[in-house]
């Protein structure tokens, strides 16, 4: 009995030896775990919103998803192609109805910040030229609506199909059994050889009413012509000068300003400052020295609130920081042995005063990359290449709301919005955070 006991004492020791030393152990990580924290740079965080938006009425789908806006009431407005669905996701559409799913919704949507749909609208119409590939959408601060586009289409008079076409397109009917038009991936832009047909965009009231069209189809003269686009992807507009920043594009290698109320030329620069050039540059080389002209597309350029234009190179994989006028100020490459489509697609900046970090929409890579806006360093990403919610199948474009959150849009076969809310900023403890999936279930 009594080595019995010595036995269960000796293991009751044992045992109380091990708690406190996991303990103490436990203690110590505890410890450095704080000091890496304090040490490490800070970001903000974010979680996937499954359920955001609702669903749409009407049987209505969406195609390539390739723009999004949030206006000054924090609605998010997006564009997409409908002539991008396949003949299969549009039985709703055939005379008579071979099934009750589904049509193309219309090419814009506006939803409220619940994720509920608010207004939709766009398409051909008397007095101005609807894109062939409708590229793009941006709402001002006056609540007005711009649309870029990046279609080459048919001269006037020749027949549909003579062109070749991008990934993506189908050629399949529009809602009414109406053909559809010639639709581009990011990538390649088909139609006839030699005729760009998109050298234009458009300004809209919210309620689809038209304002405005700068540029007329078939028109475009090349990267120094000022009266017509070429295949513009995206656009800003500057409340303080109110001037239109366009960034041009699929076509056209270059940034051009034009007045926003009048559509009178300002300015334009390429890559560098430099005026721009239309030379084939051949594919990207990441080992190469840094190309001294943008390439093609020219996909965005958004302005700080310190009154920096960035100017997304999505082939060459680089951020180009300008001055309003076109000064060059500096740049930076973002996952630099990209190829194919590139890896900076779209950028929006952070809510608070100072606009201390850029998001940078990655279509090839399928991340969302968080950067320090004053060293252009990457600091962290979100995202991995999936169709579930909070990843991502050709992530295109991005804005931000008042609150700090992200919303994105899809092109290629993605073909959605999806909501990623803000949570703050946090310690960065992993460089590739992976899908930010919601850390509890929604309400």
């Amino acid at each position: 009995m009594r080595g019995m006991m010595k036995r269960h004492f000796s293991i009751g020791v044992l045992f109380v030896s091990l708690v406190i030393a996991l303990g103490v152990a436990s203690h110590l990580l505890e410890k450095r775990a704080a000091a890496a924290a304090a040490g490490a740079p800070t970001a903000p965080r974010f979680e996937v919103d499954p359920l955001w938006p609702k669903p749409l009425p009407n049987h209505w789908i969406l195609g390539q998803t390739i723009g999004v806006s949030v206006d000054g009431r924090d609605h998010i407005w997006i564009i997409h192609r409908a002539g991008s669905l396949e003949p299969g996701e549009q039985h709703a559409t055939t005379n008579p109805p071979t099934a009750q799913c589904c049509a193309p919704a219309p090419p814009i949507l506006e939803f409220d910040a619940e994720g509920n749909l608010a207004g939709h609208w766009g398409g051909k119409g008397e007095g101005y030229d609807w894109p062939e590939s409708n590229h793009g959408v941006t709402v001002d601060y006056k609540g007005n609506v711009w649309i870029g586009g990046n279609g080459r289409g048919q001269p006037p008079g020749a027949a549909r199909g003579t062109g070749g076409r991008g990934r993506g397109s189908t050629g399949s009917p529009q809602a009414g059994g109406a053909p559809a038009p010639t639709v581009l991936d990011e990538s390649q832009t088909g139609g006839v050889q030699g005729y760009f047909n998109d050298n234009m965009v458009l300004k809209f009231t919210r309620d689809g009413k038209f304002l405005m069209q700068i540029g007329k189809p078939g028109q475009s003269k090349g990267s120094n012509d000022t009266d017509n686009l070429r295949l513009p992807a995206k656009l800003f507009i500057d409340k303080t000068e109110n001037e239109v920043y366009v960034a041009d594009g699929y076509g056209n290698h270059r940034v051009i300003v034009y007045d926003a109320d009048t559509g009178k030329y300002k300015r334009h620069w390429g890559a560098y400052g430099h005026k721009p050039e239309d030379v084939n540059l051949g594919n990207y080389d990441p080992a190469a020295p840094p190309a001294q002209q943008f390439r093609n597309p020219v996909h965005c350029a958004e302005l700080s609130v310190d009154r920096l234009l960035y100017v997304c190179d999505r082939v060459n994989d680089r951020i180009q920081v300008f001055k309003p006028d076109g000064t060059f100020v500096k740049e930076a490459f973002i996952e630099k042995e990209t190829r194919g489509s590139g890896s900076t697609w779209d950028i929006t900046f952070s809510k608070d005063a100072q606009q201390k970090y850029i998001y940078l929409a990655d279509g090839e890579n399928d991340r969302v990359h968080i950067l320090d806006r004053q060293s252009l360093e990457m600091l962290t990403t979100f995202g991995e290449g999936g169709r579930q919610p909070g990843e991502f199948y050709g992530v295109h474009s991005i804005a931000t709301d008042s609150k700090g959150n992200i919303y994105t849009t899809e092109t290629y076969r993605g073909q959605r919005v999806q909501k990623f809310v803000y949570k703050g900023l946090g310690p960065v403890t992993k460089k590739d955070q992976g899908v930010v999936w919601p850390t509890r279930k929604p309400s």
